[in-house]
């Protein structure tokens, strides 16, 4: 029988972490929940605490200094102990329902990458801010002309796929470009994989509210899907 691990960055996300793993405990989708504080300066890494605490299938790591999603992404995995596994982001921009529909594909497919897309069909969006959408429209429509595939949202937090190919994908990105170099190491190091998208709901929170990616970021994406496709 399958099993799914979900990694949770934390970084400075005391306002909505509790929230955030209810909702994910209630969507009982996680056979192990790894939550990574990436030094927080808030009482996250508390929270955290609390909840490792109080639940058997939930698993604390901590960082001294912030390092970046990458870098949590890379250290995390090697604390994976289930046979698939997702990333979702402590902000509650995200629905943790959501990852049934991603888990049965990923379990049909074993070898894909399953997406999580904002941009296709007719869930429920809300807070999709101007810039943001240009920034990672731009950039899908970009890597997928670059890469010779079809991308509708390659800034998603909602990325599933093997534990055993994400181990192989041997990241090295520290900060948010992570998103790009998972997708493009899918594809470059050919893997024998499909990628699949699936639609999600998304409700976006302001940069007031602590929203971390910067429309910059989306430059730095085109950047880095060059450097993944010609190096």
């Amino acid at each position: 029988m399958s099993s799914l691990s979900v990694i949770v960055p934390v970084y400075n996300e005391q306002k909505f972490l509790a929230s955030s793993l209810d909702r994910l405990l209630s969507a009982k989708i996680a056979d192990e929940i790894i939550i990574f504080d990436d030094g927080s300066t808030d009482d996250s890494a508390s929270i955290a605490k609390h909840y490792e605490d109080k639940y058997d299938n939930i698993k604390l790591l901590l960082s001294s200094s912030n390092k970046g999603k990458g870098s949590v992404l890379t250290l995390a995995k090697e604390e994976i102990n289930c046979d698939f596994v997702t990333i979702h982001d402590a902000d509650l921009e995200y629905f943790p329902e959501d990852l049934h529909l991603m888990y049965e594909k990923i379990k049909s497919f074993p070898h894909s990458l399953v997406l999580g897309s904002r941009f296709i069909g007719t869930k429920k969006r809300k807070n999709l801010y101007r810039r943001t959408v240009l920034a990672n429209k731009v950039v899908s429509v970009f890597f997928s002309f670059v890469f010779n595939k079809r991308i509708t949202d390659i800034a998603t937090c909602y990325k599933m796929m093997s534990s055993e190919n994400f181990i192989k994908l041997n990241l090295i990105e520290k900060g948010f470009s992570i998103e790009i170099e998972i997708v493009a190491k899918y594809l470059r190091k050919g893997l024998q994989i499909e990628i699949h998208e699936i639609p999600i709901q998304y409700e976006g929170r302001s940069y007031q509210e602590g929203k971390k990616i910067k429309t910059l970021d989306g430059f730095k994406y085109l950047i880095k899907t060059l450097r993944y496709r010609l190096f």
